[in-house]
């Protein structure tokens, strides 16, 4: 079942980050679109990490492109 969202564009991008500061390795891995009344996200992933930790952030307009 496919999940519908109002916009076709995701307002987040999905990411494991494994480590800590300067020498954190950020890939990404899924996108997140905000609900309709901002009290949560549908959360589509491309993989599942085993290791690490999920860090949603604003898609930047220029990314978008």
């Amino acid at each position: 079942m496919k999940p519908k969202h109002t916009n076709n564009r995701p307002s987040h991008s999905v990411f494991v980050v494994e480590g800590e500061g300067d020498s954190a390795y950020w890939t990404k891995v899924g996108s997140a679109w905000a609900h309709q009344d901002g009290e949560g996200f549908n959360v589509m992933l491309t993989a599942l990490p085993v290791t690490g930790r999920l860090v949603l952030r604003v898609v930047k307009q220029e990314a978008a492109r």
